[in-house]
């Protein structure tokens, strides 16, 4: 199956067939309206009242938003990257311990959606992690790098508080207790899919 495998195929010219969608399943994008007020909240605010305002205004407004200074470092971010593109660069052979198509494996590497299935492929291959609790997953995932546990797991357990925190702030922002959600949803799994892809020559 390492034919399959974007990060360990060999460049194409052109896109492949097997990834060119028939022009009726690509999404409308000239139906997409463009807005350049997207809310962006900004969680390093002083005010925390101020903050659970402007998620309220964009929740009912939108339904989204976007959060700035939320307290992760640039510097664990960057770390995450540079370990996701080290993994995707190791031999096939190595790589391919990790492969599977079977979804309800809690650790796999696999690429598109349903590569066995489906007849026109998602340009990706991902490497798909259960992240909590920690000390369950851990230790099947991949050895190398030889960084890959501590920086995913350092990723994991703050991408994980700051879900948390950020539904609080929805809590409270419908005038709920901080809690409240949290609550609702009991004790919440937490998966991770580091995608990697490649520019495509010639898209269309």
């Amino acid at each position: 199956m390492a034919e399959h495998l974007l990060s360990t195929g060999h460049q194409h010219k052109k896109l492949p067939e097997s990834y060119v969608r028939p022009e009726t399943d690509r999404p409308g994008l000239t139906e997409v309206l463009i807005d350049h007020n997207i809310p962006i909240i900004d969680l390093s605010l002083a005010d925390e009242s101020q903050i659970v305002s402007q998620i309220a205004h964009a929740c009912q407004s939108y339904g989204f938003f976007q959060v700035v200074n939320h307290g992760m470092s640039d510097e664990l971010m960057q770390q995450m990257m540079a370990v996701a593109s080290e993994f995707f660069s190791l031999p096939a052979e190595e790589k391919m311990s990790h492969y599977s198509d079977d979804p309800a494996k809690k650790m796999r590497l696999s690429t598109s959606f349903n590569v066995k299935k489906e007849k026109i492929h998602n340009w990706r291959d991902y490497l798909r992690l259960h992240c909590h609790p920690l000390e369950e997953f851990v230790p099947d995932w991949p050895s190398n790098p030889s960084s890959f546990k501590d920086v995913v797991s350092r990723y994991c357990r703050e991408v994980r508080e700051l879900g948390f925190r950020l539904l609080g702030l929805i809590s409270l922002s419908l005038g709920l207790e901080r809690e409240y959600i949290e609550k609702v949803l009991g004790e919440q799994e937490q998966h991770m899919a580091i995608n990697y892809t490649r520019r495509a020559r010639s898209p269309s």
